[in-house]
């Protein structure tokens, strides 16, 4: 070590509560329990998760955790793999246990966020019960399931989900993997014809798959039939060998995710059975015929899913981040606010708050919306069983929407609360450039948020124009006919159903001007496709407004709904100070599209400011509560700032004693290139 062990302990953690955090606790309005009850869905919710991680977390070293970044990009790897099949097996062994036919522990939590704590670099098998297991449910015949869906789901193989490829993304039908059908053998004949054909970026690709779904252009006859799903073997099942015209490996170090082996794949003349096609919706017959399918929405089906998955985990997200700092901002004393008393809790500075609070407040937000989403997404999977397609496009969009606002906030809201914690928050040991890389990689992958925000804008300029005909609208879009009907606002109230009422109608308004300018350029002679190209920035403004309209009507609806008959005064109270948090700090953050369409005075402003520092000064008792109810384990926080017991400044010790740099005292390099060069007499 560097310093001697005789003057500084191995470990130099106590094993009690800092003072200031255990009186933050014991002054709080409301119980955290109580918060966490309702943050998991109810007691039994709760009670069952904290049992699942209980036994995950146990034997599992919590510092060694910390020392994640000083691996190696190989042994990272490893360690991310160790620990995901460690999960596997205690999954497996849970539901051996307690519900032995069923699949509630195994493999329905695999992606859920219990599983964590044990791949702080990310699963690098997440991708393949995230997507690829759905995809095969949803696509397959029940034949080809039975065939080897099942074997996937039951991990006798594993997988991944391969569709971006090096030189295409969103852009599906750009694709430029092929798949050829051979009539003469019964087979479809796969070829990534460049380098840009590659499949690029799959999660578990590089060496942790030896399946993979393609997405591959289908040709019958040398005619494209469009982007298609195709089964196939990349490996040996023993060996693990790439097979023959198989060209597959590892991207390299990524900014995140670092465990979770993103791959490379590249195929020459690779020929699997033309039941390898999934062919539940759309088929390839034996003599060449094709059955299309009844929607091309089908064919994308599993990234919708996965768009809900990101809004729901990218609020989870920033609720560890807004964890991590506020428990750090109630340890941390810093800069007298009356320079004769002591140093204050720098959570008692207001701007410090205003850090914080709204944080906490988006993450609340946007996890009650993503709830709906889901609700949505539920109705919509037995809809498709029944054949009844018509939800799609709402869901289609309002997973988009919902997508691109929350990574979008959960990114920034990620580095604000890293600010918060000043220089520490800079440590990789705080874990909130961890927590930043993963939620700033949402607005990139499962579609690029501007690319996303661009078919929101077109779902918008189809929906005006139907509400136009009189065409009964889905309810996440029906204020659009509504404000048609009645094109003035109103008066300005500043209650919270009026802040809902603003926000939709400046949504609509913005996607009134972006079809206004749409059919103006048609007008001209425009094509449809240039108009829509040159209305772009109109699109995604009404896009992301429309977006953030649902948020603000779908967490008034929680927390003013009928339910908030069954909570507790006090919980109430908190939630309503959480949505009065968000409802004004965000209508603040859009006065510049509020003001274009609603005549708000410089009192109406001023007043909502008032509102804001008001419900600042509210929330100060609570927030250590609050985000105690987010409910993280220490092991899921990864963080020496954010331990539930509070002793930053002794874990950030901890973990510099543990960097591999202090087990030496005297570098190497010293003796090597620093001493010679010294001596030397240049």
């Amino acid at each position: 070590m560097a310093t001697s062990t005789s003057v500084i302990p191995n470990s130099v953690i106590p094993s009690t509560v800092n003072p200031d955090l255990q009186k933050e606790r014991d002054g709080a309005t409301v119980r955290s329990d109580e918060f966490a009850a309702w943050w998991a869905g109810g007691e039994e919710v709760l009670k069952f998760n904290r049992g699942v991680r209980k036994y995950l977390e146990k034997d599992v070293d919590t510092l060694e955790m910390l020392q994640l970044q000083n691996k190696t990009h190989e042994e990272i790897i490893e360690f991310s793999t160790r620990g995901a099949i460690e999960g596997a097996k205690k999954l497996r062994r849970l539901q051996e246990e307690r519900n032995p036919r069923g699949e509630d522990y195994w493999p329905n939590l695999y992606d859920n966020q219990v599983m964590w704590g044990l791949v702080p670099g990310g699963n690098p098998f997440g991708v393949m019960y995230v997507m690829l297991v759905k995809a095969l449910q949803a696509q397959c015949t029940p034949e080809q399931y039975a065939d080897f869906g099942k074997r996937l789901e039951r991990f006798e193989i594993c997988g991944t989900y391969a569709q971006t490829e090096l030189g295409h993304g969103t852009y599906l039908r750009g694709l430029e993997t092929r798949a050829d059908f051979d009539r003469k053998t019964d087979e479809f004949v796969l070829n990534t014809p460049k380098i840009s054909s590659y499949k690029w970026w799959p999660g578990g690709l590089g060496h942790s798959s030896n399946h993979c779904l393609v997405m591959a252009q289908l040709y019958i006859d040398d005619k494209c039939k469009g982007p298609h799903m195709f089964f196939i073997q990349v490996r040996d099942e023993d060996t693990h060998e790439p097979l023959p015209g198989v060209h597959i490996g590892d991207i390299g170090k990524k900014m995140g995710f670092i465990g979770v082996n993103n791959g490379f794949l590249g195929l020459k003349n690779v020929r699997i059975p033309r039941t390898r096609m999934l062919m539940r919706h759309a088929q390839v017959k034996a003599d060449g015929s094709y059955v299309s399918s009844p929607t091309n929405v089908l064919t994308y089906f599993a990234m919708v899913r996965t768009r809900c998955l990101i809004a729901r985990n990218n609020a989870i997200m920033l609720a560890a981040a807004s964890t991590i700092a506020t428990r750090y901002s109630a340890v941390r004393r810093q800069s007298p606010i009356d320079p004769n008393e002591r140093e204050p809790q720098i959570i008692d500075h207001v701007t410090q708050q205003m850090k914080l609070f709204p944080e906490i407040a988006t993450s609340v937000a946007y996890r009650q919306a993503s709830n709906y989403l889901w609700n949505l997404y539920d109705v919509t999977i037995q809809d498709i069983a029944n054949g009844k397609y018509e939800r799609l496009p709402e869901l289609h969009s309002l997973s988009c929407a919902l997508k691109v606002t929350c990574s979008m906030d959960s990114t920034s809201g990620v580095e604000k609360l890293r600010l918060a914690c000043g220089g520490h928050g800079y440590l990789t040991s705080s874990n909130m450039s961890n927590i930043y890389v993963s939620a700033t990689a949402a607005c990139t992958y499962e579609g690029e948020n501007t690319v996303l925000l661009l078919q929101i804008g077109r779902f918008l300029m189809k929906t005006w124009r139907a509400a136009l005909t009189g065409a009964p609208l889905p309810p996440t879009v029906r204020y659009l006919a509504e404000v048609q009907k009645n094109p003035e606002f109103g008066t300005w109230t500043g209650s919270w159903e009026n802040m809902v009422k603003a926000m939709q109608y400046a949504a609509a308004n913005k996607t009134r001007l972006a079809f206004k300018s749409l059919s103006n350029r048609l007008s001209r002679g425009e094509t449809e496709t240039n108009s829509a190209n040159h209305t772009g920035i109109e699109f995604t403004q009404a896009a992301e407004l429309h977006g953030r309209a649902f948020v603000f009507s779908a967490f008034t609806e929680v927390v003013t709904g009928a339910k908030s008959k069954t909570r507790s005064a006090n919980l109430n109270q908190v939630l309503e100070n959480l949505l009065e948090l968000y409802l004004v700090k965000e209508t603040l953050n859009q006065m510049g599209h509020l003001l274009r369409f609603i005549n708000l005075t410089d009192t109406d402003l001023s007043r909502l400011q008032d509102r804001l520092e008001t419900v600042l000064t509210k929330l100060r008792p609570d927030a250590v509560a609050i985000v105690d109810g987010f409910d993280f384990s220490d092991l899921q926080l990864n963080s020496t700032l954010g331990s539930y017991d509070g002793n930053a400044y002794e874990r950030i010790f901890d973990a510099a004693l543990k960097n591999p740099m202090n087990q030496k005292a005297v570098p190497k390099s010293f003796h090597e290139i620093l001493k010679p060069f010294m001596k030397s007499n240049i």
